[in-house]
Parts: C-alpha cells; sequence; structure tokens
C-alpha cells in the first residue's frame, strides 16, 4: 500500500493532471508538495472547466483543499511501489538483525548470562540495595 504523500512526494519533477473542483484543470510538472498538499507545478497549462480556455502558468500554487483528483503516470506509480517494496525489506532485515543481539541472556555478567559466584558473594552491582561488604 503506498500513501498519497509518499507517492507525491516520490513525484517530483514528473508531469501530472490536477482537477479542482471548481472544474479546472492544471497540467505540469510537481516541483513540491507539502503535508497538507498543497501542490507546486511548474511550467503548468490551466484548461478552464468548458475546456475552451487555455492559459500558460510558469509557477502555480494550488491549495490541497480544492484538489478533486491527480492523475499521474502509471511509470511514476510503478516506481513508486518498487521503493516502497525495498524499504520494506529493509525494515525486515534491520529487525532481523536487532533480533539477534536483542535477546535476554546477553552474555557474561549479564541478564541471564552466566555468572560466576562462590558462596553468598554479591556480584559488582553491588547486589540488593545494601551497601556493606558482607564477607
Amino acid at each position: 500500500m503506498v500513501l498519497p504523500q509518499s507517492l507525491l512526494r516520490s513525484a517530483q519533477n514528473h508531469p501530472m493532471l490536477i482537477e479542482l473542483k471548481n472544474g479546472e484543470t492544471y497540467n505540469g510538472h510537481l516541483a513540491t508538495c507539502d503535508s497538507w498538499m498543497n501542490i507546486h507545478l511548474k511550467d503548468a497549462i490551466c484548461t478552464s472547466k468548458d475546456g475552451d480556455k487555455f492559459v500558460k502558468y510558469p509557477e502555480v500554487l494550488i491549495r490541497g483543499s480544492t484538489v478533486k483528483y491527480i492523475r499521474i503516470p502509471e511509470e511514476v506509480v510503478d516506481l513508486v511501489k518498487k521503493e516502497a517494496e525495498e524499504a520494506r525489506k529493509q525494515q525486515k532485515d534491520n529487525k532481523k538483525f536487532k533480533k539477534q543481539w536483542n535477546n535476554r541472556g546477553g552474555g557474561h555478567n549479564q541478564r541471564g548470562g552466566i555468572q560466576k559466584s562462590s558462596g553468598n558473594q554479591r556480584n559488582s552491582r553491588g547486589g540488593r540495595g545494601n551497601f556493606q561488604n558482607r564477607n
């Protein structure tokens, strides 16, 4: 599953079509996108609701709440899916690696490890709160 914001971040510098709630459409290259899905397009062409007027803008900022839908080329979507798969695989590998070293038992003189003791001697951590040396 690919989240919309990660898709938009990965689609930077790629062409896209954005239709607004008022019916206007914008075709351009995505420059940036923020967490409110405000979209900054470069070399954008605005088409009116009726499709009879075309205006070219060097840059356009579109408020996220006015967007009806976004059309992104299929190759960009495929690229984002591959990136997400690789990230999941990397996380899985990291979890496996951490799990190897995150077990209890830690080794010599650690919790669950082998402790050498003879009689009433406490380990070097002081025992159970009584700091007097009991020999």
